[in-house]
């Protein structure tokens, strides 16, 4: 094995303890935008500085990770088909080898389809991509997906690894079953353990714990992870048991009181803003008792506005001081005859 190759995989799967946390956000190349997933961006930014290594596409790795972070990047390379589509194992290798070294990944990923119409076509794929990222010292990590018509147990999953291992893959993703050291007893290579659908936060924990106890290297989780409603909580609380070797309740304690501290965080940002438009508003209110003191005014000017009434009643006093131009009105006539006389 190659410096350069050796290099790679030690980013990812820490040679201190031979443990691995990695996230995956790579749900999208044939799920589309994903519940708690849509903006990659916003769910990556948290998360990032704790996890090992990034599973993602190269779409998502330049639009929503920052060129400046240290964590390494596990590319996926391999698409084609999706969650609508007639066939899921219909996949090719999408993602050529000069884009991965322009993107300075640390890892491949592609995944294999053993026992589906499509395994040949995968499984040629994957020997394909080994040999050609090797000339670059690149690792691969094969994925051993799993389907409604393929099986999930440790003796399907045993033969997908072991033909992934037999292909040159320098790690192996794959299911977590019963009598999982099975699979890892057959299995030459590293194995992760892909963290599935969403399930309760314990239960979770208790998948991480029993991989690696089973002999996994460590998880690959995205779902139980970036859609839980306390994403860095789960985070810190997986790290703590693949990299602290917490136990179940260890872990689960951290989580629920980091999970608490988050809510407490929320509620009060929440509870900030509003509370203080809120206490503006009564102030502006008060500021507008000037509109109230002009109401109040205008009783004030209704009772000023007496003087109009006293002003209508003096104008029948202007009215009988009228009469003097009544008196002139009558004087007029009186000097009219006066030229007649003369």
């Amino acid at each position: 094995m190659d410096w350069g190759l050796k290099n790679r995989l030690s980013s990812i799967i820490k040679p201190h303890n031979n443990r691995a946390l990695m996230l995956a956000v790579d749900h999208g190349y044939f799920l589309g935008p994903t519940e708690r997933l849509e903006n990659p961006k916003k769910v990556i930014a948290p998360l990032l500085k704790h996890c090992d290594s990034l599973m993602l596409t190269r779409g998502v790795q330049r639009t929503s990770v920052p060129a400046e972070t240290d964590t390494p990047m596990v590319l996926r390379v391999s698409g084609g088909s999706s969650i609508i589509g007639d066939d899921l194992s219909q996949e090719d290798i999408t993602v050529s080898i000069q884009d991965a070294i322009r993107l300075n990944a640390s890892a491949l990923a592609m995944s294999i389809f053993v026992g589906s119409k499509y395994e040949y076509q995968t499984v040629v794929n994957l020997g394909k991509l080994v040999s050609e990222a090797e000339q670059y010292g690149i690792p691969v990590l094969a994925v051993t997906a799993v389907g409604k018509e393929l099986g999930k147990d440790a003796r399907y999953l045993s033969l997908a690894c072991r033909m992934a291992a037999e292909q040159g893959a320098h790690i192996v993703k794959t299911y977590y079953c019963e009598n999982f050291e099975k699979v890892v007893e057959s299995c030459p290579v590293p194995i992760i353990v892909a963290g599935g659908k969403k399930i309760p936060e314990r239960d979770a924990l208790q998948l991480t714990y029993n991989a690696v106890k089973a002999g996994a290297v460590g998880v690959d989780m995205g779902r139980n992870i970036w859609q839980s409603d306390h994403p860095v909580a789960m985070i810190k609380a997986t790290r703590a048991i693949i990299h602290q070797n917490a136990n179940v309740d260890q872990a689960f304690k951290m989580y629920k009181q980091l999970a608490a501290q988050d809510s407490n965080k929320k509620q009060k940002s929440k509870g900030k803003k509003p509370n203080q438009n809120k206490s503006n508003k009564p102030q502006n209110k008060s500021k507008g008792k000037k509109p109230n003191q002009n109401k109040s005014n205008k009783p004030q000017n209704k009772s000023k506005g007496k003087k109009p009434n006293q002003n209508k009643s003096n104008k029948p006093q202007n009215k009988s001081k009228g009469k003097k131009p009544n008196q002139n009105k009558s004087n007029k006539p009186q000097n009219k005859p006066e030229p007649k006389n003369n």
